[in-house]
């Protein structure tokens, strides 16, 4: 999609976060902007940075695990702004703990939230796309599903399923118009994991920026790039290794 100007994308996580930073770079390049989130007051906040460009920003506070709070957010999307064009599923959680002391219920939740409800708003927005012969969907993942790391187990696997996930699909919608590609950040300074925990990166990986993640939503979906790892470290030479020996990056990742 190499126009994106005037189109309409719906971006999850939208209050805080990379979901920001993504529909800025979204907006600066006159795409029209549906937010939405579980904060209200973050999803207004975004839209009012937003406004400074000359396009449409509506919010739509919804919890996208939940199926109904699904169907309303799609159909207010769908009624304000006719069709979405781009679908940026950005919302996502994470803990760092010890696997056995998360709740089953916090692992559920951490399931639902990273990997089954971008799968399912994805598969609502699809038939629209594909009537139109037109649409992209980006998917978040993280450099952390790539390799799992200690105390990040449960982060890693739903990171790495939207992986598998992005490249079967992308697979499945070849020459239909519609296409799908992942994001896999680092560590992202300001608005990652470890700023909200306020840990430095590994030096082997270093971190990016906000600003880096959010121009490689657009070069994915203006060049139509299956798979974009952002991050300044030696990211290609330690997954090269890890698929060659994959005890060898334990101790790097894990530190």
């Amino acid at each position: 999609m190499k126009r994106i100007q005037g189109k309409n994308a719906l971006i999850t996580g939208g209050s805080r976060g990379l979901g920001p930073y993504i529909a800025l770079a979204l907006a600066r390049e006159g795409v029209n902007i549906a937010l939405t989130a579980r904060s209200e007051e973050g999803l207004i906040a975004t839209a009012d940075d937003v406004s400074q460009f000359q396009v449409t920003c509506k919010t739509y506070p919804a919890d996208i695990i939940d199926s109904t709070s699904r169907i309303a957010l799609l159909e207010n999307v769908k009624k304000d702004f006719g069709h979405i064009d781009l679908l940026i599923n950005n919302a996502g959680m994470e803990w760092v703990s010890a696997y056995i002391k998360l709740a089953p219920e916090f692992i559920d939740t951490m399931i639902q939230t990273n990997l089954t409800a971008p799968m399912i708003l994805t598969r609502m927005i699809l038939p629209m796309m594909l009537e139109k012969g037109s649409g992209h969907i980006v998917t978040m993942s993280s450099l952390g599903g790539k390799k799992g790391s200690p105390y990040s187990a449960t982060y890693a696997a739903t990171k790495a399923g939207l992986i598998e996930w992005t490249q079967g699909l992308r697979e499945e919608l070849r020459n239909t118009g519609v296409s799908a590609s992942v994001i896999c950040p680092g560590f992202v300074a300001k608005a990652g994991m470890f700023a909200v925990y306020n840990k430095p990166a590994p030096k082997i990986t270093g971190e990016t920026t906000p600003e880096k993640v959010s121009e490689a939503v657009i070069k994915a979906i203006k060049k139509d790039i299956g798979e974009i790892i952002v991050n300044p470290g030696a990211t290609f030479l330690m997954t090269a290794m890890d698929a060659i020996h994959p005890g060898i990056m334990t101790w790097e990742v894990g530190s």
